[in-house]
């Protein structure tokens, strides 16, 4: 990599363990649409959060694999086997393959990262993850001259999800990204948080991050990577293209159909905390924005 992020949060910044986990006392009056998704604030902007108990943490959580009621991931997502586990690289690489996550872990360095993470339903936190740089997973299959985008997908098991039986989307899950949004050196493959393994309900054993776009675009549980010179389609946009853009960057300024962007509650403060200005790319605008140069956010939402 030419050059590494560097981290302006420390642990001190982040939503402490037992309010990541719970969206209980924040989701209970939300509308529950896409995937577990969050953000955070900037240091001077976040309120104080109060910890939420290990028992929220269990009852409360958003994977539709598993079910759409906020409790349903959390008691059937111990049916989703982690281990073995192996991620399909293909496409437009040097070196496709079936990666095993043994593999994986053997060639890549794990590290911390604390980020900001926005959800598109408007609420925010501060989360620590481990993992590594997408890209040195990319670097590692080799990218062909000619690849444009990044798609993923997520595990599709009938006999472990429950929730797939139903039509909620189209499934399996799909994401992707811009090649050069793929590279960035703030996009990471997650594979733990606060220094334990990632929950199977929260996306294990890896999941993407993508800290300046709203939470839905950090698939979970991935199993195929592909790069490709043709953008992919991705599960919400396919649902509802005009709710759910491909970029879906966060944008104070663009609002979602039924509800504004401009603000957001951080987690752990209640249903009656302050809400929060919306920082333009979730507060990393000087590290992505040229990503986006010339480019009409408003109609590439």
């Amino acid at each position: 990599m030419a050059h590494r992020w560097k981290n302006d949060l420390t642990r001190a910044d982040a939503t402490p363990y037992d309010a990541f986990m719970n969206r209980r006392q924040v989701m209970g009056g939300a509308l529950g649409l896409g995937l577990i998704g969050a953000a955070g604030m900037a240091r001077a902007q976040r309120a104080p959060l109060e910890p939420n108990s290990y028992e929220d943490i269990t009852q409360y959580n958003n994977y539709y694999e598993f079910g759409t009621g906020k409790s349903d991931p959390a008691r059937n997502a111990h049916t989703l086997t982690t281990d073995p586990w192996t991620v399909v690289i293909d496409g437009m690489v040097d070196n496709p393959g079936d990666y095993s996550m043994a593999q994986i872990f053997e060639a890549m360095t794990i590290e911390e990262r604390i980020y900001r993470f926005r959800c598109v339903e408007a609420w925010s936190m501060v989360i620590p993850w481990n993992g590594f740089e997408l890209a040195d997973l990319l670097n590692l299959a080799g990218v062909q001259q000619g690849g444009k985008y990044v798609a993923f997908e997520t595990a599709l098991r009938p006999d472990e999800m429950p929730g797939v039986r139903f039509p909620v989307l189209d499934w399996p899950y799909v994401e992707g990204l811009r090649l050069d949004e793929a590279m960035h050196p703030l996009t990471i493959m997650a594979t733990g948080i606060y220094d334990k393994p990632i929950p199977n309900q929260n996306g294990a054993p890896m999941r993407l991050v993508v800290p300046w776009k709203y939470g839905f675009k950090s698939i979970k549980s991935i199993v195929r990577i592909t790069v490709t010179d043709q953008e992919p389609p991705t599960s919400w946009n396919k649902a509802n293209a005009r709710e759910y853009g491909f970029y879906s960057n966060v944008n104070p300024e663009v609002d979602h159909p039924r509800w504004s962007q401009a603000t957001e509650r951080p987690v752990g403060g209640g249903l009656f905390a302050k809400r929060q200005p919306t920082l333009m790319f979730n507060g990393y605008e000087s590290e992505v924005a040229s990503l986006y140069e010339g480019m009409d956010l408003r109609a590439n939402f």
